[in-house]
């Protein structure tokens, strides 16, 4: 029989709580359920950016083990910083050895300094404490990576969450994360990365006085077709206008627009309907774009409409969700909660990683551990502020 909108969220809601139980390990949060698919991929993983989203989720569940376990995760992954304070993008528990993929995993060190905060603030804990030199290498090797007259963070390509998309220069989602944490930790220039991340990935607005932020603005804005989103990525003569929906929704809840430039990006992306919440880029990048890659068609994984290159994923539509809500837009934001929640109900409640997003087949590891936290996250915070 099928639930209501109601007995549906409240039904989502238990088994999401029961997901994050049944993949809490003795390091933390896993990525996925354990099965010989997952263990196979590598999905048995602690891994940098999805253990510190489960671990936000986690630290607000009031549950004492979940908060046990956040704390863990959070251990695991400061455990084996690298010794220029680079956190892994993923820790092998097993063979007690930290990942730093190919290229330098950029987001794995934000999103474990924002849980870090977070965790403590649900919790009343004393992580920051117990963690405070490598806090400070984390911060030292970010700064590194800025730009000291752009105030941005710059990175190689696939060296983020979207790891097989050629994304590189000033990412957009990578720089939301910076402007959080600056904001967290009470760094120096967080208007200054404000400011130019505004200019850069809203090409146009303003030309800059340093004539190398002004070339690469200029270079964008003469080309761009796309002006209702924020760009997903600027680099020299080159940028990314596929309407990456995860770095402008963090964009959004990490105090990057004004009013006005928001509710144009939340009424863009709502006219894109999918199956489910979460689609990933609007416009998906075609194998005879300058910009594709070899690395993309590998298992056929990238390729148009799928996984990172317009795959519909539900840890993006809690994302969506907190967006809506923050934005005021309350209605919509409980009616996309429960699509959400018939998401992670597909196939017997697998908690899919991804859809494809024309067809609307589940894709991906079944028992997706950050389903569970983002929906946590999305529901909570149609009432109270997350970030």
């Amino acid at each position: 029989m099928a639930l209501d909108g109601t007995a549906l969220i409240e039904e989502c809601t238990h088994r999401s709580i029961a997901l994050l139980h049944e993949n809490l390990g003795p390091h933390g949060f896993l990525a996925a359920r354990s099965t010989d698919k997952a263990m196979a991929r590598g999905y048995d993983r602690v891994f940098g950016r999805d253990g510190a989203l489960c671990a936000i989720a986690a630290a607000r569940s009031g549950d004492p083990v979940l908060i046990r376990g956040a704390r863990r995760t959070l251990v695991s992954l400061a455990k084996h910083q690298a010794a220029n304070g680079q956190i892994p993008k993923f820790v092998e528990p097993a063979a007690e050895r930290g990942d730093f993929w190919y290229l330098g995993c950029i987001d794995a060190t934000l999103w474990w300094l924002i849980a870090i905060k977070l965790v403590d603030q649900a919790t009343a804990g004393n992580s920051e404490y117990r963690h405070r030199a490598r806090i400070r290498r984390a911060l030292a090797w970010l700064a590194c990576q800025e730009h000291p007259l752009i105030y941005l963070l710059q990175q190689n390509e696939a060296s983020d969450w979207a790891d097989i998309m050629p994304r590189s220069g000033f990412v957009l989602y990578t720089n939301a994360l910076w402007l959080y944490v600056k904001k967290l930790y009470r760094l120096p220039g967080m208007l200054l990365t404000k400011q130019h991340a505004n200019w850069l990935f809203m090409p146009g607005s303003h030309l800059p006085d340093y004539k190398r932020l002004r070339l690469l603005i200029h270079y964008a804005s003469r080309r761009t077709a796309n002006r209702e989103l924020y760009l997903s990525f600027a680099n020299l003569s080159f940028w990314g206008e596929e309407g990456d929906v995860l770095g402008n929704l963090l964009a959004i809840l990490m105090g990057l627009p004004d009013d006005h430039r928001r509710r144009r990006i939340l009424n863009t992306i709502a006219v894109h309907p999918t199956a489910h919440p979460g689609l990933s880029v609007l416009t998906p990048l075609q194998q005879d774009s300058c910009q594709w890659r070899p690395y993309m068609a590998r298992h056929r994984q990238n390729l148009p409409h799928r996984y990172h290159n317009g795959g519909v994923w539900p840890m993006i539509g809690g994302f969506w969700v907190l967006a809506l809500a923050a934005a005021g837009r309350k209605n919509l934001a409980v009616n996309e909660l429960e699509r959400l929640a018939q998401a992670n109900a597909a196939c017997d409640w697998r908690f899919t990683e991804w859809f494809h997003g024309v067809r609307g087949t589940h894709e991906g590891m079944a028992g997706q551990t950050w389903n569970a936290a983002l929906f946590l996250l999305a529901l909570e915070g149609l009432t109270k502020k997350i970030f």
